[in-house]
């Protein structure tokens, strides 16, 4: 046959014994000549992976816009100096925040750098995975908005998207990110001014999240982490959430009717001094604490008219917040606390 690498194999559908399968019974009267059809090709075609493609991210290509960051953030990056820059960004720009956070884990491994020792301040529309894998120490800083898989994978890093100063529109009522957002984030911290697509922090197992709304499926197969909603959510909220808290504003009370209530309870958010001792804590910290924490920086991190209108009213506010609580995570929590209080006795 001439066959001398298993490469050379590749596409030769020709060499398929399919007598067997064509005779079973099960096969009687299937046409399988579609499925092994083989196109005129000439002999010298190579018929599997033989070029190396190109995607641009070498730096003589001026392609990556993260040789740019990397560039602008070395001193941190060598000698742990804090930097802080203006870049502008367009959503040609993928990934952006991947290729820094690489250079930061190779020489500090997954500790990172202190907090917000390098902060960029990015204005324009952010391409794909915008902040991906971003890691410890690196603040991105944009002002506009990102398409789907803002902070895919968020490895300890921060992300901030807001609007323009002159933006005179409802955040509530305005898509600042696109869809699946956070999937996967680890640990980190991201808030965004605005309303998030369909799947915002699925499978979040440990990122911090605020976001001003969300389409379909919110915190889907979520195992960890903390999401603030601070608006409307989609259908399905919570389904396969199985960790971590969500607090929703639920001003009309039709939330429950838009959750997934197959794994989760829906809570009020009590005052922190009606947190009784022994009850479990999530993150170390009585629901009000944590929440408004997360509202008070969400305001100060974007300068969000909607956290500052809840933080001006809290009393009334916090009624109108739903904790998400997981059954599973309640009762890990309950059981650890149990444990913590008998061992302290």
């Amino acid at each position: 046959l001439g066959i001398r690498t298993f490469d050379e194999l590749i596409g030769r559908a020709d060499l398929l014994d399919t007598r067997a399968g064509i005779e079973h019974w099960k096969a009687r009267g299937l046409d399988f000549s579609r499925i092994f059809y083989q196109p005129p090709f000439p002999g010298e075609q190579p018929r599997f992976h033989t070029d190396t493609q190109d995607h641009g991210l070498a730096p003589e290509s001026g392609k990556a816009l993260d040789h740019v960051l990397i560039a602008k953030s070395r001193a941190a990056i060598d000698k742990g100096e804090r930097v802080s820059f203006i870049q502008p960004i367009k959503n040609v720009n993928r990934t952006v925040g991947a290729m820094l956070s690489g250079t930061v884990a190779r020489q500090y491994g997954h500790e990172g750098l202190p907090d917000d020792t390098i902060h960029i301040k990015l204005t324009g529309t952010a391409g794909q995975a915008f902040g991906a894998f971003l890691a410890r120490g690196v603040t991105l800083d944009l002002t506009g908005e990102g398409n789907d898989y803002v902070g895919k994978g968020l490895s300890g890093g921060r992300i901030i998207i807001k609007p323009n100063a002159d933006f005179r529109g409802d955040t509530q009522q305005n898509i600042i990110v696109g869809n699946t957002v956070m999937y996967g984030a680890t640990e980190g911290d991201a808030f965004f001014a605005g309303v998030g697509g369909e799947r915002f922090c699925v499978r979040n197992s440990g990122g911090t999240a605020v976001v001003e709304g969300v389409g379909d499926h919110g915190c889907e197969y979520m195992t960890g982490g903390t999401v603030a909603v601070l608006g409307m959510t989609g259908r399905n909220f919570a389904a396969g959430m199985s960790g971590g808290i969500a607090y929703v504003l639920d001003e009309d009370g039709s939330f429950k009717s838009r959750c997934n209530l197959a794994q989760v309870a829906l809570e009020k958010v009590l005052p922190a001094n009606r947190h009784a001792a022994g009850e479990p804590l999530h993150r170390g910290q009585a629901d009000e604490t944590q929440l408004k924490e997360l509202v008070t920086r969400h305001a100060e991190y974007t300068g969000s008219k909607t956290a500052k209108a809840i933080l001006a009213n809290w009393d009334a506010y916090r009624e109108k917040f739903v904790k998400v609580y997981p059954h599973e995570y309640k009762r890990a929590l309950t059981e650890m606390a149990a444990a913590a209080q008998k061992e302290a006795a």
